[in-house]
């Protein structure tokens, strides 16, 4: 117990010799650190999460995920072992909003790859919509880019319809025929029962409409045939083209994508916008606690054991710098005396010289003259 006690007062960021003196601070320092360290350990799974739907490699988003947890982990630590407890609240909450804004920041990051894991079948779910759309849009796309295959089941069709009308034709012939063996009155038929002139010419025609249907029929198959194995061939390298496409379709699974499938449920669900909300606002409280626990807990005995030795290293500091001054102002001063001396003898011996000079040239313009 004492170890990890030990371990929490880590991740608060405090002095354990301190600590140790301030025995009623201990579990409000616990309470930070098992914060920051489970903030830490939320934003590694969250990133780990993110980076796996990058990837799709579990090893890259461990490894990625225990580094992203770390840099949160530190990043809250630094946040909250740099808070000190003041006299004045005001100067603390000016000091705290920075803070504050920057853990919110880190709040919004870390809660966006979880909140894409609570509600994962949902995203699947419209993601699947998504590709089926995209296939049909790509289907639709290789059709207008192979015109020629309608153009071919337009031949087709034709074909097809000129087998049917000689079929009707000879239908029709074969009506009046029946009627004219049967003697059944029509504006085609005379109306006398047998094999008349009449009946023989009707069979002629029947034979000959027969004979045309079939050689039509063999025709337009043969026809059909090839225009068939035309659209099969276009058809074989449209369906090249659409498996080409087809793994941009299916790997439409990113991090992207997700989020953008997350942004049309919370927009189409009412339900699902609150509950995404609430999951924003519970990391936000997760994040900012540890600050708002520092602000808004009375000064304790820490602070002030914490603000003491900070005063005595500021004394210590200011002791050593009144030292170093001194000494420092003994030594120019010792300089400046034994520098000014020399200089003053320099110029009496140069002031004595050119006295000397001074007086030989004048005694020389007396001789001269």
């Amino acid at each position: 117990m004492e170890q990890i006690t030990r371990f929490f007062w880590f991740c608060s960021g405090a002095n354990f010799a301190l600590l140790k003196r301030t025995p009623t601070e201990s579990n409000k320092y616990f309470g930070i650190g098992a914060t920051v360290f489970f903030t830490g350990v939320l934003a590694a799974l969250a990133a780990g999460y993110a980076l796996f739907t990058v990837f799709q490699s579990l090893v890259p988003a461990i490894f990625f995920g225990l580094l992203w947890g770390l840099m949160i982990f530190n990043l809250d630590r630094f946040i909250v072992s740099s808070m000190r407890k003041r006299d004045n609240a005001w100067a603390e909450w000016k000091l705290a909003i920075p803070r504050l804004v920057l853990a919110v920041l880190l709040a919004l990051v870390i809660s966006k790859p979880l909140e894409l894991k609570m509600f994962e079948r949902e995203i699947n779910r419209k993601l699947d919509e998504k590709k089926t759309e995209f296939i049909a849009q790509s289907k639709a796309n290789l059709a207008k880019g192979f015109p020629e295959i309608q153009e071919l089941e337009a031949d087709i069709d034709t074909l097809k319809i000129e087998v049917s009308d000689a079929e009707a034709f000879r239908d029709q012939l074969q009506k009046e025929y029946d009627a004219e063996r049967f003697g059944e009155k029509t504006s085609g038929t005379s109306g006398i029962v047998g094999l008349g002139t009449n009946a023989k010419k009707k069979e002629q025609q029947l034979d000959a409409a027969q004979l045309a249907l079939d050689d039509l029929r063999k025709r337009n198959q043969i026809r059909i045939d090839t225009l068939e194995a035309q659209i099969r061939e276009f058809m074989a390298l449209r369906q090249a083209e659409f498996e080409k496409q087809q793994p941009g379709i299916e790997g439409f699974d990113g991090l992207a994508a997700r989020m953008d499938a997350l942004s049309v449920l919370t927009t189409e669900s009412s339900a699902m916008a609150l509950a995404n909300i609430f999951i924003m606002l519970l990391f936000i409280a997760i994040e900012t606690a540890p600050i708002f626990v520092k602000l808004i807990s009375a000064r304790g005995p820490y602070d002030e054991l914490l603000e003491l030795h900070e005063e005595k290293v500021k004394l210590f500091k200011g002791e050593k710098w009144t030292i170093a001054k001194g000494e420092s102002e003994a030594r120019v001063g010792y300089f400046q005396d034994t520098h000014f001396y020399a200089t003053d003898l320099k110029k009496e011996k140069t002031n004595r010289k050119n006295r000397a000079e001074t007086d030989r040239e004048l005694a020389k313009w007396d001789n001269d003259l």
